[in-house]
């Protein structure tokens, strides 16, 4: 039973994650980790 618990715990944390990844990018957020990543101008964050 603890497995299990365990087991969706991570995949909901697996999923959040993703779902913030594909919100991001369908802003327009070219580098997500990036604090500036609606600003840059390039793909390339530096």
């Amino acid at each position: 039973m603890i497995d299990a618990i365990v087991i969706l715990i991570i995949a909901g944390i697996v999923f959040v994650a993703l779902f913030y990844l594909y919100r991001a990018k369908k802003r327009g957020e070219k580098c997500i980790g990036c604090p500036y990543a609606k600003q840059c101008a390039d793909k390339k964050c530096s």
